[in-house]
């Protein structure tokens, strides 16, 4: 991790001070009841939004993310414990210092936000193992360090290992949006887990489509790894291996693939991809329907960068992170998803016969 993302100064502290003012302006979810429906005994039955509890958050990642999961575990109500990577160790234990100081003068307890105080790799077994403290892990960071925890935690983990996201541009895509919203998803920051790392093309509009959009992405810096296909209409291929399929190269590179129907398309998908972000780019009403209903990934978009697979760009105001696997948020997790619901009940002196 370079010094530049780890060095705090007078603009990255008030950018995490503006970070901690909007998540404190987002609606309080703790509490809300969302739906209520009354029984033929005359129950009220209702579901009620209440905290996890204590969210054990393990990260790799820059200092700002210890004030961002702080904030947003605090505003939904949950305890955490941080156990940040050991490049940024001195910036996280001061920062818990202050936040807890902020949390004292407003009469809420210390301890609800935590820092693991220590670099030794064995904190982290140690944190995976405390099942009757900590309710839920929450990994942040490469795949190794997710595997390792999804593989020794005894508490449940929500995790995402990669984001192998592609774009289909089918054959009633239109071209000249295709091209700008592939170049955005490829382009415009590659080394982040919703960026594009597969191209799926239509064979009827290849020939239209492929060549000058290989040349935007080549002039970019892009290094494209083809099918056969692919490389017959695109000088300067590479050619793809079985691995660069399902690989996640958070750089300038991109695996193209040319299929010969939407059917195929939505099958390499389903073989390939890591249930992350997916788009179509159609204007063919059915299809995006189709595809919105059968591609089994947290964010499916139509005709958009799958760029927007984002907590503030989809409107839940911050997020601590994407969960790729389904239980129990899918997708960005913001206020809401650290959060569950119980049920609660009014009754008027009913009994069960």
């Amino acid at each position: 991790m370079g010094k530049d993302r780890l060095t705090l100064n007078d603009k990255t502290i008030e950018s995490m001070a503006e970070g901690l003012r909007e998540v404190a302006a987002l609606p309080d979810p703790v509490g809300e009841v969302t739906r209520m429906w009354k029984r033929p005994n005359g129950l009220v039955v209702g579901r009620m939004r209440i905290p996890l509890g204590v969210i054990g958050f393990i990260y790799e990642s820059r200092p700002n993310v210890t004030v961002d999961a702080a904030g947003l575990c605090l505003k939904s109500g949950n305890a955490v414990i941080l156990k940040g990577g050991s490049e940024a160790i001195h910036s996280n234990l001061i920062l818990a210092d202050i936040l807890r100081e902020a949390l004292e003068e407003v009469g809420l307890p210390q301890k609800a936000i935590q820092v693991v105080p220590t670099t030794e790799r064995e904190a982290v077994g140690i944190l995976l193992s405390l099942e009757d403290d900590v309710d839920i892990i929450i990994p942040r960071g490469g795949e190794g360090l997710i595997r390792f925890v999804t593989e020794h935690s005894r508490i449940p983990v929500l995790k995402h290992y990669k984001g192998v996201c592609h774009i289909y541009v089918d054959e009633f895509a239109d071209l000249e949006t295709a091209s700008e919203v592939c170049f955005n998803a490829k382009v415009q920051r590659p080394g982040v887990c919703n960026a594009m790392e597969t191209m799926l093309v239509h064979e009827k509009i290849a020939e239209d489509f492929l060549p000058s959009m290989a040349k935007r992405l080549q002039d970019a810096g892009v290094e494209i790894r083809g099918c056969p296909k692919t490389s017959a209409l695109v000088p300067g291929t590479k050619g793809v291996v079985e691995s660069d399929w399902s690989a996640e190269f958070l750089d300038l590179i991109l695996s193209v693939k040319v299929v010969s129907s939407m059917d195929e398309a939505l099958e390499h998908i389903e073989k390939y991809g890591s249930k992350h972000t997916e788009a179509i780019m159609t204007k063919d009403y059915k299809r995006s329907q189709r595809f919105l209903a059968e591609v089994d990934s947290s964010v499916v978009l139509v005709n958009a960068s799958t760029r927007f697979n984002d907590g503030f760009q989809l409107g839940l105001g911050a997020e601590i992170g994407i969960n790729t696997s389904k239980l129990h948020a899918f997708g960005p997790m913001g206020l809401e998803e650290l959060t569950t619901t119980k049920f609660v009940v009014y009754g008027d002196g009913q009994v069960r016969e």
